[in-house]
């Protein structure tokens, strides 16, 4: 069939589905239920906000909506998160900037590389891996993290060793293979899907004038997955900005390579009763994640609907 015929009829399925999806996303029922979800997803958000400008014992004394009949404003708050500890929030900021980069940009770059492979490549073998790889997401992070340690710290086949005995973390980089450990099941599976999606006859002409992998991968497929990488990166970004867990198990607890989540974590005092420092700390660490969200948005919508129209 020729190559104008296919490329056709792709466009008119996809205009097809997208007018499809365009109706019932436009219906009543569905603007009713997207109200709905939005007013119940804000008023916990707005009641934090609120509660981040009380004063203390405002904070303690009364809920958040007494706000709208006894409005009270202080800046206290996001001086004592700003300014207040021995460590500057800015050297957690700096930790979390160096932590969240790489933990993105590895596991995408292998991931892409492995879904293509998965994809386009023919090797023995490549649906069992591929299988295995799926069900990898399976397995909860909290059960690697004790083998994934003792590999970091008595490595096999004589590797240098990449945390101490004494201190279980190692530092910055034992956080990025981690965080790349665990999420590249995830990646591979939905990179490999929206690499699925591509018509088979442009990897062909590609072949046909004589593309190597390396170039059809370079030329041809990253410039048209760029919309899902960008959508898994800003997923990604997310995870990694906002995690606890791993940074404190694979970092060792240290100052020097502890994000902003560990000083969320101290706001909240041993018995809890500091969680209006708590409520001014999530929006000063909301900042970045959601400037981040705002300028990849465009990329993030198309990413979500990359794989939902097949030609």
């Amino acid at each position: 069939m020729p190559t104008t015929n296919v490329d056709g009829k792709t466009r008119r399925r996809a205009a097809e589905a997208a007018e499809e999806a365009h109706q019932r996303l436009s219906s009543p029922w569905a603007s009713f239920a997207a109200i709905i979800i939005a007013v119940v997803w804000t008023v916990p958000t707005l009641g934090l906000l609120i509660s981040s400008f009380r004063p203390q014992a405002s904070v303690q004394s009364s809920g958040w909506w007494t706000w709208f009949t006894n409005p009270e404003f202080t800046l206290e708050n996001y001086d004592a998160v700003l300014q207040g500890g021995n460590v500057n929030l800015g050297t957690y900021f700096v930790n979390t900037a160096v932590i969240t980069i790489p933990g993105v940009i590895i596991p995408i770059t292998l991931a892409t590389m492995a879904a293509y492979a998965f994809a386009w490549m023919r090797f023995p073998g490549r649906d069992t891996l591929f299988v295995a790889v799926f069900a990898l997401q399976i397995v909860p992070i909290q059960v690697t993290m004790i083998p994934l340690l003792k590999l970091y710290v008595d490595p096999p086949f004589g590797l240098p060793q990449l945390a101490g005995g004494d201190a279980p973390g190692g530092g910055f980089y034992t956080i990025w293979l981690s965080h790349s450990i665990f999420a590249l099941p995830l990646a591979i599976y939905l990179l490999h899907n929206f690499m699925k999606e591509i018509p088979a006859e442009l990897i062909e002409a590609a072949r046909v004038d004589g593309a190597g992998h390396v170039k059809i991968f370079t030329r041809i497929m990253l410039p048209l997955m760029t919309p899902a990488i960008a959508a898994f990166a800003i997923f990604q970004f997310l995870w990694v900005w906002n995690d606890l867990l791993v940074a404190l198990v694979f970092g060792g607890g240290s100052l020097d390579v502890s994000p902003l989540t560990v000083r969320l974590a101290e706001l909240s005092g041993s018995r809890g009763e500091d969680w209006h420092l708590l409520a001014a700390g999530a929006f000063v660490s909301l900042i970045v994640p959601l400037v981040v969200f705002v300028a990849g948005q465009r990329y993030f919508v198309r990413g979500l609907l990359a794989g939902s129209v097949k030609g």
